[in-house]
Order: structure tokens, then sequence, then C-alpha cells
């Protein structure tokens, strides 16, 4: 006869966040709140430092963003995923989009939600300055999300900048 199951013991939400900062409500209400807090605050001017307790509390603890990217000197055939925390990404992308200015904007989206869990496909543009012509990147967000009851968390976003070799799929645009 099967043995029956084991539940795995997990550590509630609340106590998986404790360090984070307090959210805005109007940020974690719904999945669009949370996917655009995820792009305003990344976007800004150059000079201007970002409000990075205000993406740490986008973020379930243990979260992970994982930028699909090459290692200096390849090609995009040797693309693998960089595994970040939040701490990480911020340490990773600080002086870069505030020396330059960086603004990326959600141009479409393709969602699903099954109970508490949600997953978003989420095409971008990424400019120096919203006044660009043209964007100078754009690419997809793979975002997962979870509802603890009283607001949404990021639990991952994956994502891959479009290339010569990886243009964005019209079903994504």
């Amino acid at each position: 006869m099967p043995k029956p199951a084991t539940r795995l013991s997990t550590p509630n939400v609340k106590a998986q966040t404790s360090n984070t900062p307090e959210a805005s409500p109007s940020d974690v209400a719904s999945i669009d709140a949370i996917v655009t807090a995820t792009y305003e605050v990344i976007s800004g001017p150059a000079g201007k430092k970002r409000d990075w307790d205000r993406e740490r509390s986008l973020f379930l603890s243990g979260a992970r963003l994982m930028p699909t990217a090459v290692e200096a000197g390849r090609n995009d055939v040797d693309l693998a995923p960089q595994m970040l925390d939040v701490e990480g990404y911020i340490a990773r992308v600080e002086p870069l989009i505030e020396k330059k200015g960086f603004y990326e904007k959600e141009i479409a989206r393709r969602a699903e939600q099954f109970g508490q869990i949600a997953h978003v496909w989420s095409t971008y543009e990424s400019r120096h300055d919203p006044s660009d012509p043209e964007p100078f990147m754009r690419g997809i967000n793979s975002i997962q999300l979870f509802n603890d009851g009283k607001r949404w968390w990021i639990v991952s976003i994956y994502w891959q900048h479009e290339s010569a070799q990886h243009s964005l799929p019209e079903k994504y645009l």
C-alpha cells in the first residue's frame, strides 16, 4: 500500500517577510498594481536615486530576479540565467540605471491566475529618456506572483531581452 504524501512544513508568509519594508497598499492590491509598481520603481532620470525600499516591499522573502544574460565575450548561444536575490539585483543595476537614466515601460501583457498564484508575461521597452524615439532594448519579463489573502507578492521575475537571434514573437506584442 502506498504511503500517504507528507506535507512539508513551511513558515508562513508573515514570518518570511518580517524584514521586508511595508508596501503601499495601492502597490500590492492587484496584479496590475504590483506589475505597474515594479516598472515604476526602477524608472527615472540620470542621477535620481531609486526608492529601493519600495522595490524590496514588492518581493516575498527569498524571491529571485533572473536575467537571462551572456557572459562577457560570448554570444546569444551561451545565454544562461543569473540567479539574484533582491539585494543582488539592486547592486547589479543601481550604478547603471542611475548613471544614464532608465525608463522601462510595459507594452503588452498576458496573465493567468489560478487561486493564489499568477503568472504574467510582460513585454517591455527600455529607454534612457521617455522622449527617446526608439527603445534601446525590448524583452519579456516572466513574473510569478503569490497572494497571501491580503496582498500580492512577487516570487520571481525571469527575463530575456530581444536580440538578433531572439526577436519578440508577434503574440507578445
